[in-house]
C-alpha cells in the first residue's frame, strides 16, 4: 500500500484543518458530469479560479486551462487534490489571503462543507461574505443551495431529520434561518452580499452529483416542454442502480414539470451571480450564451449534451469529454444494434410535447379518440421514414414514444444521436415503440381502458390496431428481441447478458413491477395486481373443479342408466332388430362400390 504525498509548496495550512476527515464525493460522473461542463463554460482560459469546498476531482481536470486554487477543510483531501491544483488552502475561509481575488469562485458543494469545525464557526452568511470578497470586480460566483423541500426528500425512505451517518452530522431544515430555504431567499442573500444573480439551474436527481442541470426560469415558463419532460424522466428514473424510494421520482418530477413546479421541487439549485465591475456596470461575462440544459449522455460517454437558447429557438450542443475523438459512423456494427453519433447533437431541438406523456394522459382519461389520433399519427410518421423496401434506418429506427415529440400534426425525434446500426422493418419499429409503452403502462400500474386480462404482447397488438396496423404476436416477439439488443448496446452488456435481458423482457407480465423498480409504491401496486390475479385464478380453479365434479356426476348417472338398460328384455329385442338392418346396409354399400368399379371403364371407352 502506497501513501499519497503532496507536491512541496502547494499546500498552505493557516490553521483549522481537519486531519482525519474526508469530504470528497463518493458518487462520481464521467469527466465531472454536467457540473464540470458548466464550470468549463464559465471559466475562460488563463482565469484565476477558487474552488471552495469538496468537489469531484474530475472537475479540476476539466479546469486545466485555468489557474486553480482549492479551499478545503480536510487535509487528506488536500493531499489527494494537490496534483490537480496550483495551490491548496486547508482550513476555514478565514485562511484565504485577504488581498487575493479570483475571476471565478466555484462553491458547487454548498457553503457548509467550506467551514472547518476545528476553527471559529462563521455561519452561512459570513462564509458567503468571505467568498464574495474573493470575487474580483466583474467576476462570478457559482453557488449551490440544497432544497429542504426537494424531490429527494419527498421520495426518500429515510426521514431527512433521522440521518446519522458521518456526512450528515449537521442537518438543516426550513426552520434554520441561517440558511436560505428557496430561490427567492437565496437571491436576496446574494444581492445583500453585493452580487447580481444572473442564472439559476435546477439540479436533478440529486444536488451532489446531478446528471441534469435545467434552467429554472425556463422550467417555470415552459411547463409542457417535451425536452424537459424527457430529461427529467431520464435523470430521475435511474434504472436498477437507483436507491430504494417511497415512490417513483421520475413520475413525480414530470408531474411537477407540467404543474409548473419542477424548479421548486429540484433537490438543489446552482446559482450564477456576478460582482459588478468598477463603475457598477454589468460585466460582459454576464451576457454570455449560457445553456438552458446540460445532460449526462450516458454510455458510450461522448461528453455532456447541451441545449442552448437563441433567437431561432433551442439547439443542441456538446461539451466533449477530455481527449474525446468522434466515434466512427457505426462502431461495433457487427456486434451492437445501436450506436451514439456525437455529430447529430448539433441541430435545432424540435418543439412539442412528449408522445409518451400524451399517450399516458389519454389512457388515464379513457380518451380512445385521442389515443387513436396520436397512434395513427405516430405510425404514419414512421411509415414516411421507411425506404422502398419498408425498412427504417438511422434515428427514426429507434424513435420510441419516449423520444418523439408532437407539435400539432408534426412528429419529430427529440434526441437524434442514438441510431440503429442497420435498417429495421417498419412493423418491427412500430411494434417496439408500442411494446415499450405497453410495458410501462401495465407494469407501472396505470389505469387504462382495456381489459385487465391483456398481457403486454396482447396490449401491443391492441395498440397496433388503434394505430391502423395489424400486428401479430410474432412481430411483437421480434420487436422485443430488437429492444433487448438495443438495450444491450445502451448498457454495454455482453452476449450472455443480452440473452438474459431478452428472456426477461419476453416474460414481462402485467403483475410485474417496472424493470429495475425500487419504489415501495410501485412494488405495492404490483403486489396488489398479483393478489388480484391470484384471486381470479383461485376462483377460476374453484369453478373448474365444480364443473368437473358436476360432469363426473352426470357421467356416473349415464353409466348407471346404460348398465340398467343393457340388461333389459327391450334392449335385447331392439339389438336383434337393428343388427340385420346394419348388415343389410353394409352389403348395399359394398355392392354399390363393385358396380361403380365395373361401370367406370365402360364409360371411359364410350367417351
Amino acid at each position: 500500500m502506497t501513501t499519497e504525498t503532496a507536491p512541496a509548496g502547494r499546500i498552505t495550512l493557516p490553521g483549522g484543518e481537519m486531519l482525519a476527515w474526508s469530504d470528497l464525493p463518493q458518487k462520481r460522473l464521467a469527466d465531472g458530469g454536467p457540473l464540470a461542463a458548466l464550470a468549463t463554460r464559465l471559466v475562460p482560459p488563463g482565469a484565476r479560479v477558487l474552488v471552495a469546498g469538496p468537489h469531484d476531482p474530475a472537475l479540476l481536470d476539466q479546469l486545466g486551462h485555468a489557474e486553480v486554487t482549492c479551499l478545503l477543510r480536510s487535509h487528506p483531501d488536500a493531499v489527494a487534490l494537490a496534483n490537480r491544483a496550483a495551490h491548496v488552502v486547508v482550513g476555514g475561509p478565514s485562511g484565504l489571503p485577504a488581498d487575493e481575488t479570483y475571476d471565478v469562485v466555484i462553491a458547487a458543494a454548498g457553503l457548509d462543507p467550506v467551514e472547518s469545525v476545528e476553527g471559529t464557526r462563521l455561519g452561512w452568511d459570513a462564509v458567503l461574505a468571505r467568498l464574495v470578497a474573493a470575487v474580483r470586480p466583474g467576476g462570478a460566483l457559482l453557488l449551490r443551495l440544497d432544497n429542504p423541500l426537494g424531490l429527494h426528500r419527498l421520495v426518500s425512505t429515510t426521514p431527512w431529520y433521522a440521518a446519522r451517518d458521518d456526512s450528515a452530522w449537521v442537518i438543516g431544515g426550513v426552520l434554520d434561518r441561517g440558511h436560505p430555504a428557496n430561490r427567492a431567499q437565496l437571491r436576496e442573500r446574494l444581492t445583500e452580499a453585493g452580487l447580481r444573480p444572473d442564472a439559476c439551474w435546477a439540479a436533478y436527481p440529486d444536488a451532489g452529483s446531478p446528471t441534469a442541470l435545467l434552467d429554472a426560469d425556463h422550467l417555470d415558463r415552459d411547463a409542457g416542454s417535451g425536452l424537459f419532460d424527457a430529461v427529467l424522466h431520464g435523470a430521475c428514473a435511474g434504472g436498477s442502480t437507483r436507491d430504494t424510494v417511497l415512490q417513483d421520482p421520475a413520475r413525480l418530477a414530470v408531474d411537477a414539470l407540467h404543474a409548473g413546479r419542477a424548479a421548486d421541487l429540484a433537490p438543489g439549485w446552482l446559482v450564477l451571480a456576478h460582482r459588478p465591475a468598477d463603475g457598477g456596470e454589468r460585466p460582459p461575462a454576464a451576457d454570455q450564451d449560457l445553456p438552458v440544459a446540460l445532460i449526462q449522455t450516458g454510455r458510450p460517454g461522448i461528453g455532456v449534451s447541451e441545449v442552448l437558447h437563441g433567437p431561432s429557438g433551442r439547439r443542441w450542443g456538446l461539451t466533449p469529454t477530455t481527449g474525446r475523438q468522434t466515434p466512427p459512423a457505426a462502431p461495433f456494427a457487427s456486434r451492437e444494434a445501436a450506436y451514439r453519433d456525437a455529430d447529430a447533437l448539433s441541430g435545432p431541438v424540435p418543439s412539442g410535447r412528449l408522445l409518451r406523456t400524451l399517450l399516458l394522459d389519454a389512457a388515464l382519461r379513457r380518451d380512445l379518440a385521442t389515443l387513436r389520433t396520436l397512434l395513427h399519427g405516430y405510425a404514419g410518421w414512421l411509415a414516411a421514414q421507411a425506404d422502398g423496401d419498408g425498412r427504417i434506418a438511422g434515428a427514426a429506427a429507434l424513435a420510441g414514444t419516449d423520444n418523439v415529440v408532437v407539435d400539432g400534426d408534426r412528429y419529430a425525434v427529440l434526441d437524434p444521436s442514438w441510431r440503429a446500426t442497420g435498417a429495421l422493418p417498419a412493423d418491427v419499429v412500430l411494434a417496439r415503440g408500442l411494446w415499450r409503452f405497453a410495458a410501462g403502462l401495465l407494469t407501472g400500474g396505470y389505469a387504462h381502458p382495456w381489459s385487465s386480462t391483456l398481457d403486454v404482447a396482447g396490449l401491443t397488438v391492441v395498440l397496433g390496431g388503434l394505430a391502423g396496423h395489424d400486428l401479430d404476436r410474432a412481430t411483437v416477439s421480434e420487436a422485443v428481441q430488437t429492444e433487448a439488443a438495443i438495450a444491450a448496446a445502451l448498457h454495454g452488456l455482453d452476449p450472455d447478458g443480452t440473452v438474459d435481458l431478452a428472456a426477461e423482457m419476453q416474460s414481462v407480465a402485467p403483475t410485474d413491477p417496472p424493470i429495475g423498480s425500487r419504489s415501495y409504491q410501485q412494488l405495492r401496486e404490483a403486489w396488489l395486481r398479483q393478489r388480484e390475479e391470484i384471486t381470479r385464478l383461485a376462483a377460476l380453479t374453484a369453478w373448474t373443479e365444480e364443473l368437473l365434479t358436476s360432469r363426473e356426476r352426470a357421467l356416473r348417472r349415464a353409466e348407471t342408466t346404460i348398465g340398467l338398460l343393457s340388461g333389459s328384455i327391450s334392449y335385447r329385442v331392439g339389438r336383434l332388430a337393428i343388427t340385420p338392418a346394419r348388415l343389410a346396409k353394409r352389403g348395399a354399400r359394398a355392392a354399390k362400390r363393385r358396380a361403380t368399379a365395373v361401370l367406370a371403364p365402360k364409360q371411359e371407352e364410350q367417351q
